[in-house]
This record gives structure tokens, sequence and C-alpha cells, in this order.
């Protein structure tokens, strides 16, 4: 019997849902993806709902649920986890965590085949999340781990110099120190993360045991504070 797990993310300015479709080495994917800022709630299940018909498949015949964890958009994550949850808890299946990070460092890989990324997504108050990894052949290792830093603070392992950049986060090029500007031979701040590679990622994670109860998956926000106030 094939494995079948639907992803969902909502944790940036675009939504998606995708369907992979795993029988022996072979892969099937169909993803929806929109830019919809402020209309996560509204798109998120009609794009669950595209996905599960055009495969033919109805919720009862998932193995497992995946989103994306974050970090990323606070009131994203909340969507995206609260309707993930729910669908696990409802079809009484695994239910998977993640990475927005590593979903992006995945989707670069995938699509330009660069191998040593650096991921950073804009965390507003002039901070990035951020974290790097080194992708060979469709698989990603994570290099450091993820934090939400001040552009200035953030440092790259040593020993590469072909660093690529990528995420939201790069729209603060200049606020980076120049030893990390000078590792990096380019840098896209167009991508966002995407359900099809969360996808791809929770099939990985569902064969190695990494399911979870549906009220046990918890998003990350990296930032303790949730709710900022401005200083007085």
């Amino acid at each position: 019997m094939p494995s079948l797990l639907l992803a969902l993310d909502a944790s940036s300015s675009a939504c998606s849902a995708a369907l992979i479709r795993q029988q022996g080495s072979q892969r099937e994917c169909i993803a929806r993806y929109e830019l919809t800022l402020r209309a996560h709630t509204r798109r998120l299940m009609p794009m669950v709902d595209d996905v599960l018909a055009e495969a033919q498949v109805s919720p009862q015949q998932l193995d497992a649920v995946a989103f994306g964890r974050g970090p990323g958009s606070f009131t994203g994550l909340r969507i995206a986890a609260g309707t993930a949850q729910g669908l696990a808890f409802g079809l009484d299946c695994p239910l998977m965590g993640v990475s927005t990070l590593e979903a992006l460092a995945l989707q670069a890989h995938r699509r330009y085949h660069f191998r040593h990324l650096v991921t950073a997504l804009d965390a507003r108050m002039g901070e990035v999340y951020v974290a790097t990894w080194h992708c060979l052949n469709d698989s990603v290792s994570r290099q450091s781990d993820e934090a939400v830093l001040a552009p200035e603070r953030v440092h790259l392992p040593p020993g590469e110099t072909d660093w690529v950049g990528v995420g939201s986060g790069f729209t603060l090029w200049e606020q980076f120190t120049t030893e990390v500007q000078a590792s990096m031979t380019q840098h896209l701040n167009d991508l966002e993360p995407r359900a099809e590679e969360m996808a791809w990622l929770g099939i990985r994670d569902l064969e190695a045991g990494l399911g979870q109860a549906a009220h046990e998956a918890q998003p990350v926000y990296l930032r303790n504070d949730v709710a900022w106030k401005k200083p007085a």
C-alpha cells in the first residue's frame, strides 16, 4: 500500500498545501501555492480539498499530516498548527511539525542545486530567523541551530566560502557583516517556504518513526516574547 501524507503551511505571506504519495521508491506530489497575505484562514482548507480531490483521495486514507511548525509569522503558524492538529486528531493519524527553514533549504537545493545554504526569514523588529545547511541529493543536513538574531550577529560555520543566502531575511542584506557577505556567492530573497518540500520532509520523518500525537506537535516561534510592546 502507498503512504499518503498531507502537508500544509501558512508561515509566511504564502499559503500552501501538498499531498505526497509514496509507493516503494516512487513519489508523486500534488501541490497548491498562493501568495495570500492575511487570507490564510480562508484559503488553507480549500487548498487541502483541491489536492485531495486531484489525487482522488479521501481524508480517511491519509497516513499522516505535516505542517510548517516555524519559525515564521506567529498568526500563520497558529493557523497551520490548529488546522493540522484538527485533521490529525479527527483522523487519528500521526502529526509532524516541519521546520520552515529546512523546507526553504530543500526548495532552493531542488530548484537550483545549491549545496551550502543560509536560510533566513524576516522576523521583524530588525531580526531574522536563520540557520545553515548542507544539501546533497535531496537530503538536508543542518550545520547550525535555528536562531533569531539581528543580521549583524549572524556568523557562518567555518570552512566554506560559497554559501548562498535564501529567504526574506536577505531583504536586510546591508545589515549583515562584511564577513558574511563575502562568504556568499549570491542571495535570493524572493523564495517562501512551501508545503511541497514539507511533504517531502514529512514523509522522511514518518518513515523514521518521528510522528507525534496531534496534541504534542506545537509551533516553534524561537522568539520568547510572542507579543511585543514598543518601549516607552
